[in-house]
């Protein structure tokens, strides 16, 4: 059996993992990922109980006891590097035994649910409406790092979405992942809206947004509007979704994404107080995960 090495899994002295700061046994099988630092502190809010808090760099976890189960609400902080980092920990803590070093013999699946918000692509996207991420496009490269990337994604989408875009061969190559089925039917319902994200690797240029730099495609946020895959469209950006998907996907953990449309690009409209609509959208996410 493989040993990973002390230089691929740190681990630091107290027994926790580099990152993250946290040991084995501290997180739930059901866990909340926000992009923001401060709303896990909102999350938490809703517990019966806390476990533990732990807070490294933008890494902040919670863990706590909502209607009789255990949940975990961790941090990511902004985009797709940091989601290989903290899913590859998460993972680590139950799936890889910090003694031997070793791959465990029985592994565990857990459930990532991603709160947080986005920007519509389509002008009949209101802002505040929760948008659920059936599928994702991740603009950032990160799963073609990993082998066996062909046997999770959507390869005819991809293809046929690069061709109609004409994709630039200098920018990294989409992928296409679905989301969890037994997460999406738990989140589904009369308040949610079902659409496909993509996930850029910035704010600015690679959602299209323009300051004092040009973009190589001045056309794409129109192109992207524009696009359909049978009776798909494109309905919105953000910043994580597609990594979380990947990653969950080659490693066997469920995941889904439900975000608050905050602006609407079209549109060119803004949530004018997002804040109270993002605790409901908390509350709700609770609730279908422990009800």
């Amino acid at each position: 059996m493989r040993k990973i090495e002390a230089s691929e899994l740190i681990i630091n002295p107290d027994g926790s993992v580099f990152h993250l700061h946290l040991k084995p046994g501290e997180i739930a099988n059901n866990i909340i990922l926000v992009g923001d630092p401060g709303r896990v502190k909102l999350i938490s809010s809703f517990f019966d109980h806390i476990e533990l808090e732990r807070s490294n760099r933008e890494f902040v976890s919670c863990t706590g006891q909502l209607n009789g189960q255990r949940i975990s609400a961790v941090a990511t902080g902004i985009g797709t590097d940091n989601i290989d980092i903290v899913l590859n920990e998460l993972d680590a803590l139950v799936n890889i035994d910090f003694t031997t070093r070793t791959v465990k013999e029985t592994l565990t699946s857990l459930n990532f649910v991603r709160i947080g918000t986005s920007g519509s692509l389509q002008e009949d996207l209101p802002v505040d409406t929760w948008l659920l991420s059936e599928k994702t496009i991740g603009f950032d490269g990160l799963i073609n790092f990993y082998a066996n990337r062909n046997s999770v994604v959507d390869l005819e989408f991809e293809n046929n979405f690069k061709k109609a875009l004409n994709w630039n061969p200098l920018l990294t190559s989409p992928y296409v992942i679905n989301a969890s089925e037994p997460l999406t039917q738990k989140l589904s319902g009369s308040k949610t809206t079902k659409g496909v994200t993509i996930s850029a690797p910035g704010f600015y240029g690679p959602q299209g947004r323009v300051l004092r730099l040009p973009l190589a495609d001045a056309d794409i946020n129109s192109k992207i509007t524009e696009f359909r895959h049978g009776d798909d469209r494109i309905t919105n950006y953000e910043m994580e979704c597609s990594a979380i998907y990947g990653l969950s996907a080659l490693m066997g953990h469920q995941a889904a994404t439900v975000c608050m449309i905050i602006a609407n690009r079209l549109a060119g409209t803004a949530s004018k107080d997002y804040k109270p609509v993002m605790k409901q959208l908390v509350k709700y996410v609770l609730d279908c995960l422990t009800n």
